[in-house]
């Protein structure tokens, strides 16, 4: 009762291969996004980004090592968070001495209007 089948894979291959390069295309348009966006590139934020499983950045050595070189890269880079909170006094004093200026400026606009619509009712 010997009998000679052949099976017919080449649907799943098809399918895995569609999805494998979907999978790739997920993450690189997360990584890119994240790099556009300057957040923190790790395993965790690729994998919450991309949809995909952390363990399926891992196994793909491709993409386990751009992800490692892209964390390496940002190790020495001060995050958005660091830089607003390293703010200079200097600068502070800047932006207030900016605002003052302005609220001045708009005071003083005000002040204009007030009085055309005071000399408009008369």
């Amino acid at each position: 009762m010997a009998t000679d089948v052949k099976r017919n894979t080449n649907g799943l291959k098809q399918h895995a291969e569609i999805k494998k390069r979907l999978s790739l295309e997920k993450v690189e348009q997360a990584v890119q996004k994240m790099i556009k966006n300057k957040e923190k590139i790790n395993f965790n934020a690729v994998a919450d980004a991309s949809g995909v499983s952390k363990s399926y950045l891992y196994k793909n050595e491709d993409v386990r090592e751009r992800i490692v070189q892209l964390r390496e890269q940002q190790e020495g880079l001060p995050s958005p968070k660091q830089m607003k909170t390293e703010m200079t006094n200097k600068s502070k004093d800047i932006l207030m001495a900016a605002k003052n200026k302005k609220i001045k400026q708009l005071e003083e606009e005000l002040l204009s209007i007030k009085e055309e619509l005071k000399n408009y009712g008369d």
